[in-house]
């Protein structure tokens, strides 16, 4: 294990061995190849004067919400499409609250994902002048106590969701032009924004979210196109009552035609009581037929929304015939009491119903495993990303020194924050969100896009945080070689992929600590193994690679402050101990010293006398974090 170096004569001077200084200091010794670049521009547009054939890291969000979407604007939120791009890039925004947000670090990349359901129903609901603006569901959707939310989020739950006639009109054109429209008004603020110039700052992504709810169970994805090229309209839950038929739909009107390309990004599984990656292959009748859909998800659906400001879907605890890892405790939206179940059952939404083990992602990569072995394909090679949700229309606004909120007036003051939220939407178990990261060769949305969908990414719970995992055949010595991303590539293969090897592989992890603002260092690397024993059980296991995990254990809470320890980067090269006969898979935890929570933060700036319950009862500390994306190991 060693500290990320600063210098050549700082790295001998750390302890490298004789070899590895004398190694780096010659000039002459051969070096490993650098990769290929791999950028082909999919549109018109000038290259990028900067590319690295050992990647960038690059910080965006793929999950935000403005006025447009039906939620957001039902709670007060003032912004479009538009404004969002140019909070991402640096701009100020107006909040509902009248507070003006401003990212002191602009964002890479972005994709506004409004919600593609009932994107006309808003629209009409909104425009003086249009058929159905004044009916009176649309009235009662515009009175801020009138719980328009909720209304319009019961399409989503129906098993077979059909338009209001009253507000879409009998053959519902009125609401499916609307949606044209503002689908249009989408596409437009993107290629507004996005950077197309040689400095390459900032890649505007198109994409909307689908927003299947049906049983109150979380189904959502959001979908998300390479370039402006894109379908008519969103495919939603009214045109395709289940994620299969998205697929199905995507593929025929996207994939399979020239110029058009996409991928759908599932997020939340932790609110979906076992249904986002239950195995089902709806029509299927036969073991070929669930290969095919088997095969068409994998195709669209590379890497999974691991964190975001509804909380951590990495792993939980409590689970039968599962050890306990005390880093699955963080951010839970649901208490560890909360019923468990074999099968998948409803209302997760609304934090009802039964938890069950694929809610959680470390568990559907083992399920994956045992799909692969069963049919040849594993429908859940997913790498990761964070985002953050906002329907503020604030992507990327993840400080947690002054939260503003998520959700415009339903949470726009430190109590609404710290209360126990409302019908469609939770308060004090929330967090300001995550960030997605990506390693790519240049910023461009070519480039960004293809990242995501080798499934080169990794997901951080708010701080800009790196890291990356690699596995191959490594030296022990290779953290303290000049070289060592050329050797990570020329010798082995990057997170995303899939390694066959005829030896236990060595994997390579390094992580960087956020480098600006008030920056809080690393305490620890982990690496988590997932595999299938030769009796079929899964099996996962945790390991501290890097750094010391009780770092910062002197951290007082109680006054936010006094955590010693810790360093800016750490790497490690790491030997399984107990490397498996079968398959397997290992990704990387980074792990922040302690800090305040949000909350407590919150709490603090109200008097005795104004803090709410909540206040006595929501954990102070908080350990922040990255995750990079698994390999597997065959």
């Amino acid at each position: 294990m060693h500290r990320a170096p600063q210098s050549l004569i700082g790295r001998c001077l750390l302890g490298w061995s004789l070899a590895a200084c004398l190694v780096a200091c010659d000039d002459d010794a051969p070096r490993p190849p650098l990769p290929e670049i791999e950028v082909v521009y999919t549109e018109q547009r000038t290259p990028c004067a900067e590319r690295n054939p050992l990647r960038n890291a690059y910080f965006g969000d793929l999950h935000v919400h403005t006025g447009y979407s039906f939620d957001a604007r039902a709670y007060g939120n003032p912004l479009t499409t538009l404004d969002a791009y140019r909070f991402a890039r640096g701009e100020p925004a107006m909040l509902v609250s009248g507070r003006t947000a401003q990212l002191e670090r602009p964002l890479d990349f972005v994709s506004i994902t409004e919600h593609g359901d009932l994107l006309g129903e808003v629209a009409v609901c909104t425009t003086p002048g249009s058929p159905a603006h004044d009916s009176e569901r649309c009235v009662a959707y515009r009175d801020p106590d009138g719980g328009g939310a909720f209304d319009f989020g019961t399409f989503m739950a129906a098993r077979e969701p059909e338009r209001d006639p009253t507000i879409c009109g009998p053959d519902a054109a009125w609401c499916l032009d609307a949606a044209g429209q503002r689908w249009a008004e989408m596409i437009a603020a993107a290629e507004e924004t996005d950077d197309k110039s040689a400095a390459c700052r900032f890649s505007a992504l198109v994409g909307y979210e689908y927003t299947n709810t049906r049983g109150i169970s979380n189904l959502h994805r959001n979908v998300i196109f390479r370039t402006a090229d894109v379908i008519a309209r969103p495919i939603g839950h009214f045109e395709a009552p289940r994620p299969v038929d998205l697929w199905r739909g995507l593929a025929s009107e996207c994939l399979d035609r020239a110029g058009c390309d996409v991928l759908a990004l599932p997020h939340n599984s932790n609110l979906s009581n076992g249904h986002l990656f239950t195995p089902t292959y709806p029509d299927a009748e036969d073991e070929a037929a669930e290969r095919e859909i088997a095969a068409l998800r994998a195709r669209l659906e590379p890497v999974v929304e691991i964190f975001q400001h509804k909380g951590d879907s990495e792993c939980r605890n409590g689970f039968p015939d599962v050890p306990d890892d005390p880093r699955c405790a963080f951010e839970k939206l649901r208490p560890p009491t909360d019923p468990i179940c074999d099968r998948p059952g409803a209302g997760g939404m609304r934090l009802l119903g039964c938890v069950h083990r694929l809610d959680f992602v470390r568990n559907v990569w083992l399920e994956g495993l045992a799909e692969q072995s069963r049919l040849g394909i594993d429908p859940y090679r997913l790498g990761v990303i964070g985002s953050t949700d906002t329907h503020n229309g604030t992507p990327g606004h993840v400080v947690a020194d002054d939260f503003p909120g998520h959700v415009g007036i339903a949470d726009d003051t430190d109590a609404e924050r710290l209360g126990e939220g409302n019908a469609t939407h939770d308060g004090d178990v929330n967090n300001p969100g995550g960030l997605a990261g990506v390693w790519a060769f240049e910023n461009s949305r070519d480039a960004i896009f293809e990242a995501i969908r080798r499934r080169e990414t990794f997901a951080t719970s708010g701080p800009r945080m790196r890291i990356r995992l690699f596995a191959g055949a490594y030296p022990d010595a290779m953290c303290a070689d000049p070289d060592r991303l050329r050797v990570a590539y020329a010798d082995g293969v990057p997170m995303g992929q899939t390694a066959r090897l005829d030896a236990a592989p060595a994997l390579f992890v390094e992580a960087q600590a956020d480098d600006g603002g008030a920056r809080t260092p690393l305490a620890a690397v982990e690496i988590i193994k997932g595999w299938i024993d030769a009796d079929g059980n899964h099996r996962q296991r945790v390991y501290t690679v890097a750094g010391e995990a009780d770092a910062g254990a002197d951290f007082d809470g109680a006054t936010c402050g006094g955590a010693s320890g810790g360093v800016e980067a750490l790497c490690a090269v790491w030997r399984d101990p107990d490397p498996s006969d079968g398959p397997a898979f290992y990704y990387a935890r980074a792990i922040e010293l302690p800090t305040c929570r949000w909350s407590a933060r919150a709490c603090d700036r109200l008097t005795p006398d104004e803090r709410p319950p909540s206040c006595e009862t929501l954990p102070r500390v908080v350990r922040q974090r990255a995750w990079s994306s698994p390999v597997w190991v065959e």
